[in-house]
């Protein structure tokens, strides 16, 4: 069993299913980025119901009532561009925008990603990716 470090990025799979994950998988001080908010603001726009919506949007302002989002700033760039190059020569062009941006801001930061979704971030070098779990069944444990 791996334990989770001090500080780290969930992305935005994860915090979405935050309260369906096991603790122990994630960091003790997780963080956000700028580009995990500006996906979820995209959410209570695009929702197909008002009761669809109000969610999304209550989703939306706990995360910005919770978090201080990491920036995406000038070094991030620079690894953005990394990403994008090592992405597209592994013929994955069309690789989602926004987990390489996050994955950028996590290497531009030397802190670990927290995710449900490994797959996204698969060959990208430099990054250190941590697969997150669902909670155990309380009347299991399992």
């Amino acid at each position: 069993m791996t334990h989770p470090t001090q500080e780290g990025i969930l992305d935005t799979v994860t915090l979405i299913q935050l309260g369906a994950l096991d603790p122990a998988s994630l960091p003790a001080e997780p963080s956000i980025t700028s580009i995990t908010l500006a996906e979820l603001s995209v959410g209570p726009l695009i929702a197909r119901t008002t009761k669809e919506q109000a969610a999304r949007q209550a989703h939306l302002q706990q995360a910005e009532s919770d978090f201080e989002p990491i920036p995406f700033d000038a070094s991030a760039a620079r690894v953005f561009g990394r990403v994008a190059a090592e992405l597209r020569s592994q013929g994955r062009p069309a690789a989602r925008a926004y987990d390489a941006l996050i994955a950028a801001i996590a290497i531009s930061r030397n802190l670990p990603l927290y995710t449900a979704n490994v797959r996204d971030f698969e060959g990208i070098s430099q990054l250190e990716l941590h697969a997150v779990r669902p909670a155990p069944d309380p009347e299991t444990g399992r």
